[in-house]
């Protein structure tokens, strides 16, 4: 565990070294290469060089002569010409498996059908995506896949979404030409509040598999047995609830049939909303407003927040709130948390653990407890904005409204599986009650609309209730990853410096933190001169300074890290005293490309499509009047209504602070 009793040279206002960010740039880059074993990485010639000799190679498919770079798939250079061939085990995150085998092509010269996704074009070749042999093997394919298939369609939650049935219809299957089993050879698995795991409807692509192992690098499912007993599964077939799964949902966002789904509430929450004693309110996080539209056939990166308000309140809900205030009440608290960590290390000298690691990503967390558990003291006390809202609810607003929390029932509209785990661990029921009641994905609420009978891309605009309904662009941009740390900033530079930080102008600085690279890293310089501290910190009467003095000139240092196979390369480079161990506070999100590709957001999920639910993000930032968490009016209320001992204080620290428990990786 690094516990620092003080800070590296840059932060007490020494020049850093002259090479350390480009160093940890070409590290970074370095580091950034795909995770797929070598064994299954197709050799591609790099773009520069593919006008030398031997740089491109010439195929042919159904007629048309195309050249392409030297290990390019089959799969990839039919994409080129618009030829469509069909998967199921290839999916655009993962590496090549060619297990499925629907792919498969006819290649002029070789005697059997090769898989298109992992056929690698080293010399010229001749390929017939359609001729009667191939489409004779994949009929019979995906027949077999069907024999195995128990279940009906109309009844399963991916109906009409479901990569085997669209292909069941694209080759015309009317019969079950090789039977169809009506008994489950399996037991769901239930014991999760995050996801069930219906192995009947398994096809054994091993999307989850190679979801879990190379791109989060949990490692919680494999393939087990051999031959026609061959299935997928957890160390020694346990629950899925009692080995280390973190809870991401990355597995079920690659699925492309019904094995793997959310655990979904909805049935409760509709008991909930038809209940007339219950006062049932909802709040929803950013990412599901910028994904949701594509559950109603709009293109990837169309917000529907406000539309989403109106269908809330049709769905019978009686508040809908905007998790963005209390994301905002969230950088306020951890943006204090990290402070006070830093006058502790460099003026009171006291041992405290650096860096500080953000905690609003559930899966990150229960990532940290499995894996890196002696680490848990440099994760951020403060709640989610998820887990804070709860808690504010069932005091705060109960309250002033006069309404026994007893009687409120609490959801969050969320992207993520994880979440659903966050609002049942036992530490959340600082209010007396449990925090949050429901986590809601949006893929489970796009159902809860179609079953009111909504359109909801067609339905008038309303704007989210009072008192929670003030948030700014800083909330907004917590769905994608580097956004905490953008959003914390804006907040921190801004009430150190005492200078007016203009968001557009901050963002120019901090450009890197920005985009999708697995792992980013700034530094920021302060000014010589600071500003007073505000009002806003003076509150906590605690607080050990009264001036900003020993910050002047600092050098701070900040990394970003999505998914938790970059948040391991991170850790580790800690654990080595890489460039990394150096920082003061980094950012963590268990999945790719941050909250935006939740577990729980719309299927498909591809680099493309998270790039434009970012993009959607950062577009409804630029529209807020106010983009800056503490110059959020609601927030400033709350801390002088209801957390008037301020920040960190006494009553925040009950209600908006918690800790982890340190899980290893063994099983009993």
């Amino acid at each position: 565990m690094i516990i620092m009793s003080a800070l590296p040279e840059t932060v007490s206002g020494m020049a850093p070294s002259a090479n350390r960010g480009d160093i940890m740039e070409e590290k970074i880059k370095k580091d950034d290469a795909s995770r797929a074993p070598k064994s299954t990485k197709p050799h591609v010639i790099k773009p520069e060089v593919t006008e030398g000799i031997g740089g491109k190679v010439k195929v042919t498919i159904d007629g048309v002569e195309l050249r392409v770079p030297y290990g390019t798939t089959i799969l990839d250079a039919a994409k080129m010409i618009n030829v469509h061939i069909p998967t199921l085990c290839h999916h655009e995150d993962l590496c090549v498996a060619g297990v499925c085998r629907v792919c498969v092509v006819e290649v002029e010269k070789q005697r059997t059908l090769q898989a298109a996704c992992a056929y690698p074009i080293t010399q010229p070749i001749v390929v017939h995506t359609s001729s009667p042999k191939v489409r004779r093997a994949r009929r019979n394919i995906i027949d077999l896949l069907l024999s195995k298939h128990y279940g009906e369609c109309y009844s399963c939650v991916r109906n009409n979404n479901c990569e085997l049935q669209a292909l069941a219809k694209e080759y015309g299957v009317d019969t079950y030409r090789f039977g169809h089993i009506t008994e489950r050879r399996y037991e769901l698995d239930e014991s999760s509040y995050a996801l069930r795991r219906d192995m009947d409807k398994c096809i054994l692509c091993r999307r989850c598999v190679r979801t879990c192992i190379d791109l989060q690098e949990v490692g919680v499912l494999e393939a087990i047995n051999r031959g026609d007993e061959t299935k997928i599964a957890t160390f020694m077939d346990k629950p899925i609830a009692e080995v280390i799964c973190i809870n991401c949902g990355q597995c079920i966002n690659r699925c492309p049939t019904g094995a793997l789904r959310a655990n979904d509430p909805s049935d409760e929450i509709w008991k909930a909303i038809d209940d007339p004693s219950k006062h049932v309110v909802i709040q929803t996080a950013p990412s599901p407003r910028a994904g949701i539209g594509e559950e109603f056939g709009l293109e990837p990166g169309i917000p529907l927040t406000f539309e989403m308000n109106t269908a809330l309140r049709r769905c019978g809900f009686n508040k809908v709130f905007d998790t963005n205030f209390s994301a905002d009440l969230t950088i306020i608290e951890e943006g204090t948390e990290l402070i006070l960590r830093l006058y502790n290390a460099l003026v009171a000298k006291q041992p405290v653990a650096l860096p500080q690691f953000t905690s609003c990503s559930p899966g990150w967390v229960k990532f940290i407890e499995h894996f890196y558990p002696e680490y848990l003291p440099h994760v951020s006390s403060a709640k989610s904005p998820q887990q804070m809202f709860g808690a504010v609810i069932k005091t705060y607003y109960a309250q002033i409204n006069n309404i026994d929390p007893a009687d409120i029932v609490t959801v969050a509209l969320m992207p993520c599986s994880a979440k659903k785990y966050e609002c049942n661990r036992p530490e959340m029921v600082d209010s007396g009650y449990k925090d949050i009641d429901y986590g809601l994905t949006t893929r489970e609420l796009a159902q809860m609309i179609r079953e009111a009978g909504i359109d909801l891309p067609n339905i008038p605009k309303s704007d989210f209730d009072d008192p929670f309904g003030t948030a700014t662009g800083s909330g907004v941009i917590f769905g994608a990853t580097g956004g905490v740390m953008e959003a914390a900033l804006r907040t921190v530079y801004e009430l150190v410096t005492g200078q007016i930080a203009d968001p557009d102008d901050l963002a120019g600085q901090v450009k890197e933190i920005r985009g999708f690279d697995g792992i980013k890293y700034k530094e920021l310089t302060l000014p010589e001169k600071l500003g007073p501290v505000p009002d806003l910190l003076k509150m906590n009467k605690d607080v050990p300074f009264s001036d900003w003095n020993w910050l002047s000139g600092a050098t701070l240092k900040l990394a970003v890290a999505h998914g938790t196979a970059n948040a391991k390369k991170v850790l580790e480079d800690i654990i080595a005293g890489g460039p990394l161990s150096q920082c003061h506070f980094i950012e963590f999100m268990a999945c790719p490309g941050g909250c935006l590709g939740g577990g729980g957001q719309p299927i498909p999920t591809t680099p493309e499509i998270r790039k434009a639910r970012a993009k959607a993000i950062y577009s409804e930032d630029q529209a807020y009047e106010i983009r800056k968490s503490h110059d959020n009016p609601a927030v400033v209320e709350l801390y002088t209504k209801f957390l008037t001992d301020g920040p960190v204080g006494h009553t925040a620290h009950k209600l908006l602070h918690t800790s982890y428990t340190a899980r290893g990786k063994y099983i009993v």
